[in-house]
């Protein structure tokens, strides 16, 4: 992801400046040995796909030079979608050096071209996707996402597969134990003081960069590409739609329902009832996976406050002439 945000950086730079042709170029191999490093054709051994679950795992690399794969459903198995980005022709045209050095790769190094998905094939409109997940592991990926029985929580992304609450995962060696369980709030550990949890809860900037990540891999395969969403249902969106449900479900976190209450303040009586503070919505660290109440950090608005955002991708989306937005009713974020 870094490697792709500091190659648009010298792609922009690059249309007025021939001089960042050559950083553009740079960050294009960075981004191609990354690739290779996380498959594991290297020869390391260290590959962090597992094509028994089709899933991105953690790998402990061990004294003795052997791999341990963490097989934990975590937000660490969904962060590859981060590493994708769209460039148009257009662009691309204006930077002799990188287009070159694409050539090269493509037919050159076709063993590490192939590691990153359909650079070389232009796709909707014309443009050249560089992602890390290729269309088959970022479908697998998505399945898992918006499986309401593992990712999908009413209000957003967990961090956490919700299959772990019935069925730990154990890790034992050298005779020490240990144990991840699905934690959809608080903490029961007094690691990082206690309430820092990422075993369960919705946090707002992961599920952000999701969003982001899903209009951009729209933008290369178009409408014709659906998946179900959510998973194992008959509802078939294009990811930007995809992008626009997840946005709802962060959304309605900060929206009263039916009942008049604001899934963030839980249980919270003064804040859901109280006239003078029913109103004072606050910007929570996280978020309980299963009801959307709010943990930790009352005022993180250095990330939760990108909620804002999210209502404006909502509401600049095309209506159509019955006002839905794809495929569902727009909110009223006015409540």
């Amino acid at each position: 992801m870094y490697c792709l945000n500091m190659l648009h950086i010298a792609l922009e730079l690059g249309q007025h400046d021939n001089v960042y042709d050559d950083m553009a170029t740079k960050f294009f191999e960075h981004f191609i040995y990354i690739a290779r490093a996380m498959t594991g054709v290297d020869g390391s051994g260290g590959g962090l796909w597992d094509d028994s679950d089709n899933f991105y795992y953690d790998k402990l690399n061990m004294p003795d030079g052997s791999t341990l794969p963490m097989r934990i459903r975590s937000m660490v198995g969904l962060i590859p979608l981060y590493a994708v980005a769209v460039v148009d022709r257009l662009t691309l045209q204006k930077l002799p050096g990188l287009l070159e050095r694409m050539r090269y790769f493509h037919e050159e190094r076709s063993d590490l071209a192939t590691l990153i998905s359909r650079w070389y094939d232009p796709g909707a409109d014309g443009r050249h996707l560089l992602s890390l997940a290729r269309v088959f592991r970022m479908t697998k990926l998505l399945e898992r996402m918006l499986d309401e029985r593992e990712f999908l929580s009413p209000h957003g992304v967990r961090a956490l597969s919700r299959q772990y609450q019935e069925q730990p995962y154990d890790f034992g060696y050298h005779n020490n134990h240990y144990r991840v369980e699905y934690q959809p709030s608080e903490s029961r550990s007094g690691l990082f003081g206690g309430n820092s949890n990422w075993r369960g809860p919705v946090w707002m900037p992961v599920n952000f960069l999701l969003i982001e990540s899903l209009r951009r891999f729209h933008a290369y395969y178009g409408s014709d590409f659906t998946v179900a969403c959510p998973t194992g249902s008959d509802d078939k969106k294009t990811l930007d739609e995809v992008a626009d449900h997840l946005c709802e479900r962060l959304v309605r976190l900060f929206l009263r329902d039916a009942n008049g209450r604001r899934p963030v303040f839980g249980d919270c009586e003064k804040f859901q009832k109280d006239p003078y503070f029913r109103d004072l919505i606050l910007f929570h660290e996280y978020f309980d996976g299963d009801n959307g109440r709010g943990i930790g950090a009352s005022h993180q608005t250095g990330w939760t406050g990108l909620v804002a955002n999210l209502i404006w991708q909502l509401a600049t989306r095309p209506l159509t002439r019955d006002g839905v937005v794809a495929g569902y009713q727009q909110p009223d974020c006015s409540r």
